[in-house]
Formats: C-alpha cells, structure tokens, sequence
C-alpha cells in the first residue's frame, strides 16, 4: 500500500527518514527499506543524498518550519480590520461608500496602514477573520436603539406584569396588504429566456389585519383599502367581541392607531383592552410581522390566482389555516428579534 506522506506531521515524517537513512547505512537495501515505509522508492534516494552532504549529515533529514510568505499585517492591525467592518459601515471612517466591498477595506488598509493589498489578499483576509459577504438588513436611520432597549428592558415586561396581573393577555397586531398580481420569489428558467408566469388580468388587492399570541392565540379579519381610525375602531370592536379576559394589544405607530376617536373607544372598554405603542421604525419587534413573510412565501405568491378566484377568499382562507394550527403561531415567536417577548 502507497502512503502519502503529506498526510502525516511532520514529527512522524522526520522520524521517518532518521529511520530509513540509518537502516541503509546499516546494510539494508534502500529498495526494501523504502517499500517498507510504503512510500515511493525514488523518495529514499532524496533522503540519502540530502543527508551525505558535507558538514550537513543528518541534520538535512530534520523538520524545519517552513517560513511562507511573510504577513502583511500584524496581528493587532488583522483584529483592526475586524472592528472596523463588524457592525459599521464605511461612511462612519470617511469613506463615500455604504456597503463594505474588499476595494473599501482595501482603501481603508491603505489609507490607516500605509500597506496595498490585492482584491484576492483582502479576501482572503477577511475570510480568516470569519468575515462573509452577505445581504444586509435595511433599517430605516430615524430609529431610536434607546427607545428599543427601553422597550425591551422595561416597556414590555412592565407590560406582561400588569398582564398577568388581571388576568388579561398580551397580543401583538399588525395590518399588510396583497395584490393578486405579485409574484415574490424566483423561478428555474432557460438563460436568456425570462419564464412567464400567468396571472389574472383583473387587479385584486385586499388588506388584512392579525393579532398573535404567544400561547398560540390569533385573531384575523380583511377588508377594503386603507386603514382609517373609523374602521381600526371598527376592528377592535370585532375583536373583543365575546372576550372575556382583558386584552393588552400591542401596536405599531400608525397615525390610525394614535386618534382620539380610537383612545375614546379605549377607554370605553373600562379596562377590557388596552392599547400600546411600539418604538418607531422598529418592525423586527412585532411578531405578527412573521405571519405576512410566511403567508407571502407560502401563499398566493407561490400559487397566483386562476381563473374565477377571488384573492379575498385565498387570503381568508390562508388566515384561517394559521389560526387552526397554534403551534405555528407560536413558531413566530422564536426569531431572536422578539426573544424578549417569551422571557416573560
């Protein structure tokens, strides 16, 4: 059997040589010795010649380290590089771009080393430093990560408390709406040859609103249009409807869910329901964001309209599906953006 000797360290492969090396020189074929060892036979020959070289002998059979291609930068200038590209972008180091691009770190490098690196060595580099290309989120740049943190921290489990104290439960609402003619989603097609996906030549839009719980609870309904005061107090109304424990909902901050036509319908309840404001700009708080990703992955995005639908009933029906299966309800309370909801 052949061995390859680059699988083995180069401990046992010094040790090796020594070996063969002293059993020749003791009598022994080097044909034999070699095959032994299970390499081929013309690498004792190698091993011989290098150690019969004048004032060398054997120490031309040692393992050296081998020296590579000199760093070019320094370990603390490496976890520089990190800080620089974790969590911030290059407009915050005076550079006129928004995404980091290995040219950017390149130039940055550059600019604060005095060192030139190459698109392959920058690559290479920010690899090493378990550093990947990938997507970003977009946030909008009015958020406030005070107002989260206090959301977080002290809003919502003051919240859960109070909650728990009467009795009463904590669901989170949302509205979003659909047209029958978006197609979400990519397809496999000929290149060069854009795939047609057929859809009704009628335009269908509707709006649906939900409220999750995370005990599995949900709440649904559509209607036409934009969401007005008049007809998020209308909602609210068909929510509550033959409840009996108190309801603390959670909501975004829409314009229609901050008039004094809906705080009056609050306080009209005596209790029953009440209302509270998410930070702005901060959807990733709200898990009933997750019921729309899923119904626009799985939904009719996935299956556009046939002939005679009607997308209301589609999303009804869709609706309704969720609200038969809890445990998928409560699936949208696991993404680590809302982890500070089940903490309480």
């Amino acid at each position: 059997m052949k061995r390859d000797g680059r699988t083995l360290d180069h401990a046992t492969l010094e040790t090796l040589r020594l070996m063969a090396v002293e059993r020749v020189r003791d009598g022994e074929a080097p044909s034999m010795v070699i095959a032994a060892y299970g390499f081929n036979r013309t690498t004792i020959y190698r091993w011989l010649k290098a150690a019969a070289k004048p004032g060398v002998g054997l120490r031309a059979l040692r393992a050296r380290q081998a020296s590579g291609r000199p760093r070019s930068l320094t370990p603390r200038q490496e976890r520089q590089v990190f800080r620089w590209v974790n969590g911030k972008g290059p407009r915050q180091y005076g550079l006129d771009f928004g995404l980091w691009t290995r040219s950017v770190v390149a130039e940055l490098i550059e600019g604060k080393f005095g060192i030139r690196l190459g698109l392959t060595a920058v690559g290479a580099l920010l690899a090493k430093l378990g550093l990947t290309p990938q997507k970003p989120l977009q946030r909008a740049y009015q958020r406030d990560p005070d107002a989260i943190e206090r959301w977080q921290r002290e809003t919502y489990p003051a919240i859960a408390r109070q909650a728990k104290a009467d009795g009463g439960e904590v669901f989170f609402w949302d509205e979003s709406g659909f047209r029958a003619d978006a197609v979400h989603g990519r397809t496999w097609g000929v290149r060069g040859q854009t795939p047609v996906v057929e859809r009704p030549g009628q335009r269908q839009s509707i709006s649906a609103a939900s409220a999750v719980n995370a005990k599995g609870g949900f709440w649904h309904c559509t209607y036409e249009g934009g969401l007005t005061a008049e007809l998020f107090v209308s909602l609210l109304s068909m929510m509550m409807r033959h409840r009996k424990k108190p309801v603390h909902l959670v909501v975004d901050g829409l314009p229609a869910h901050k008039t004094k036509l809906v705080k009056d319908y609050v306080q009209s309840t005596e209790g029953r329901l009440t209302l509270h404001i998410l930070p702005g700009y901060a959807p990733e708080l709200n898990p009933d964001e997750a019921v729309w990703s899923h119904m626009k992955r799985t939904g009719v995005a996935r299956a556009p309209l046939r002939k005679g639908e009607r997308l209301r009933d589609k999303i009804d029906g869709q609706l309704a599906a969720i609200k038969a299966a809890p445990k998928l309800v409560r699936s949208f309370f696991r993404a680590p953006s809302v982890a500070y909801v089940t903490d309480w």
